[in-house]
């Protein structure tokens, strides 16, 4: 992608990262760019800028490398130039309507999970965000286009 991304947030602790996302993300309204307002945990937090030591898929490593990216998650989530692609249920194998994955800045992915109110409101759920490698972006790029009348 070509666009340019927000700078860096550089803090000096696992900490304080930890306060700027629950300052930034958990206690504030974020909308995406076609208005859908997405969430954010505390518990997100650990999926989000934690990553494995052991390459076991179980994430018990703070990464700076990952949080200093904290504020491309609604930089992404708002830009309305950003690619939207289907994710992925891993357990069933097989594209999920309701993961959308956006992908606008160099090879930055952030993934939601949305669903439908009774009312037909469409809410979000942060899932995670990361800088994916050249493959991983080959294969989101193969995934059906997200679209809002697929959601469930």
């Amino acid at each position: 992608m070509i666009e340019k991304p927000p700078p860096f947030v550089i803090k000096n602790s696992e900490n304080e990262y930890k306060e700027y996302f629950e300052k930034n993300y958990c206690n504030k309204v974020i909308m995406t760019f076609d208005n859908i307002r997405v969430y954010f945990r505390k518990e997100h937090f650990k999926h989000a800028f934690f990553e494995s030591s052991k390459f076991n898929k179980i994430k018990d490593k703070f990464s700076f490398e990952r949080a200093k990216r904290i504020d491309w998650i609604a930089a992404t989530l708002k830009n309305k130039n950003s690619k939207l692609f289907k994710g992925w249920n891993g357990k069933k194998k097989m594209v999920n309507p309701n993961r959308r994955v956006a992908y606008c800045f160099k090879n930055y992915i952030v993934v939601i999970e949305i669903k439908k109110s009774k009312e037909g409101i469409l809410k979000g759920e942060f899932i995670t965000a990361f800088s994916a490698s050249n493959k991983t972006i080959k294969r989101i790029c193969s995934s059906p286009i997200w679209n809002i009348e697929d959601i469930k």
